[in-house]
């Protein structure tokens, strides 16, 4: 799905399983736990939210959605380099004025145009090398105003496998069966997101482990 001559249609079916798979086992819910962090602890009248690698928008719209439901005033930008995918998520969220999106490349970003409160990252560091995840992270707390969430997938042999069979079941799509299990071999362990961590300006953090095989990790910028 990374690769930018993917057709509309093929990108769209491939998104659409993407988004199935996060629904049926959670995880849109572990950023929204993420983003319930920074709104319990950080009280504001209102939150500026930027998520990186936005796809189709499928996880804005969750977030809309809650905050909707929670009577929060939310603002929301999604950022992708990938034009097709930024024209499914205008198409797709005409219902959501409060949803932004912009064609952009996420490393190139800086405070001057985009300073928000929090970032939202979902299953989008793995396809970054440890050294540009290092400078991603280091970037984007220094640009927020509160701290960044990131959700994202753990390196399992056990999820594979398990990736593997739901994937053939409930997935149509080759691309995103295939895109599947190289992401989850692109994960993280434990061990390797604490020695990120240990690198890191940070006020304070959390890492969870979360069904289905996936890590919330909250990073709360040094004030």
């Amino acid at each position: 799905m990374d690769d930018p001559k993917l057709d509309e249609d093929r990108l769209q079916a491939a998104l659409k399983d993407v988004t199935l798979v996060n629904r049926y086992l959670g995880g849109q819910q572990v950023t929204i736990d993420g983003i319930k962090h920074f709104t319990g602890k950080f009280p504001q009248k209102t939150y500026s939210i930027v998520d990186l690698g936005c796809g189709d928008g499928a996880m804005l719209r969750k977030i809309a959605d809650y905050a909707r439901k929670m009577k929060l005033d939310f603002q929301l930008l999604g950022l992708d380099l990938n034009e097709i995918s930024i024209a499914l998520a205008k198409s797709k969220s005409v219902d959501y004025p409060e949803i932004e999106y912009l064609q952009k490349d996420i490393l190139e970003l800086n405070q001057d145009g985009f300073g928000c409160d929090v970032f939202t990252s979902t299953l989008t560091m793995h396809h970054f090398t440890d050294v540009e995840i290092e400078a991603f992270l280091k970037q984007f707390l220094s640009i927020s105003k509160l701290g960044v969430v990131i959700n994202d997938l753990q390196r399992s042999r056990i999820a594979y496998v398990l990736f593997k069979v739901f994937s053939t079941v409930f997935m149509k799509t080759h691309i995103a069966r295939h895109d599947g299990l190289i992401s989850i071999k692109r994960a993280f362990t434990k061990n390797e997101l604490l020695t990120f961590t240990q690198k890191l300006p940070l006020e304070s953090y959390k890492l969870k482990w979360r069904w289905a095989f996936r890590y919330l990790w909250i990073l709360e910028k040094q004030q």
